[in-house]
């Protein structure tokens, strides 16, 4: 809004012609987001708690100690990070890039699925929620209606190509199969993080740290000379998301300071599903749909270890890990919370920087 508002006046004001800058402009989106976190975050905390009188329901098969840790907690906070993102992505952003507006609609359209299943899950004091086949099917219709969006905006030869990491001048033309891979990565990435999250903390910064590689990455495949040297592909107009990127970055790190052990609220799928469904939706305009499985690799390890574990119970009657998700494992070999905390957010720096590895080792 600022950019189409200010930026055309800087012929004639000319401090305004930093609004043309996206470094400009995205770090506007992150302190924008922040001081909405900051500011809105209490009283939305008071009202939850007033509306939510028990709070989240807490899972009867789940560790013993959050019957004790996490009992009272209101969830739905994904409602702050939501109101942060959309504020600051308003603002700073280009509003006449289409695909700010399909990210968005993934991310909102996400984070509504995730609010009707929080909401079922505190007023009927259930921890099932909504039901799973309702929840995955709005996914698969949001992302496909995003995905032909995308690919009607987006230019040959690209628009339906996927890039492989780490090799140059390698593209896949998948034609019309393209549109279940964009599919498939952001209802996937989406309910990868939802499993993530289960511990105070635990999926935020891991989401903080892949918008923040994302950010970069949109910025550099949006312009043509950064992404030319680096000889990954060029796509004209995915810029504009690092704005979004930052915005998602100043969102979370704003929830963060309520979500910090021990939590004063929790984010729900209302989150939860609104951030995977928009770190999926990032990749597939950038074209680093690979990318974001290295990036993301621990919400990838977390729901590998929920296939792993289904699957073996369903073939053998025996586990693999005490409990899953992968976090839950761990809780039940005693590790405290705060540790595997810590040490999932290491393992998710460590993935991220090989992720960024592969812009340049080409």
């Amino acid at each position: 809004m600022l950019y189409l508002l200010l930026y055309p006046l800087a012929d004639q004001i000319s401090v305004f012609n930093v609004f043309k800058y996206l470094t400009f402009r995205t770090g506007g989106a992150v302190l924008t987001a922040l001081v909405v976190a900051f500011l809105v975050g209490p009283a939305l905390i008071r009202w939850l708690r007033v509306k939510q009188k028990h709070g989240q329901p807490i899972r009867l098969d789940g560790p013993e100690g959050h019957l004790l840790t996490k009992k009272g907690t209101p969830t739905m906070g994904g409602v702050l990070i939501l109101l942060a993102l959309t504020v600051a992505t308003l603002l700073w952003a280009d509003l006449s890039n289409q695909y700010v507006w399909a990210v968005m609609l993934v991310t909102s359209g996400y984070g509504l699925v995730g609010f009707a299943d929080d909401y079922l899950k505190v007023s009927k004091r259930n921890p099932k929620g909504l039901n799973g086949r309702t929840k995955l099917l709005a996914q698969i219709i949001i992302a496909a209606a995003a995905g032909v969006w995308m690919l009607a905006v987006g230019k040959e030869p690209f628009a339906s190509t996927l890039t492989i990491p780490f090799l140059k001048n390698v593209f896949l033309d998948l034609g019309i199969f393209y549109l279940p891979l964009a599919m498939f990565v952001m209802v996937g990435a989406s309910n990868a993080v939802n499993l993530t999250d289960g511990l105070d903390g635990l999926a935020i910064v891991p989401v903080m740290i892949a918008a923040s590689v994302f950010a970069l990455i949109a910025y550099l495949v949006g312009h043509s000379v950064f992404s030319n040297y680096l000889q990954i592909n060029y796509v004209a107009g995915t810029g504009e998301l690092a704005v979004f990127c930052g915005a998602l970055v100043g969102a979370a790190l704003g929830f963060l300071w309520f979500n910090a052990p021990p939590a004063m609220v929790f984010m729900g799928d209302t989150g939860s599903l609104a951030m995977g469904g928009a770190l999926g939706a990032v990749s597939v305009v950038t074209k680093h749909e690979l990318v974001l499985a290295i990036v993301g690799g621990l919400f990838v390890l977390e729901t590998v270890s929920v296939i792993v574990q289904v699957a073996s119970f369903k073939l053998t009657g025996k586990r693999v890990f005490r409990m899953a998700p992968l976090h839950h494992h761990f809780e039940k070999k005693g590790w405290a919370e705060p540790t595997i905390v810590i040490r999932f957010w290491i393992i998710a720096m460590i993935l991220a920087l090989i992720g960024l590895s592969t812009l340049k080792l080409r």
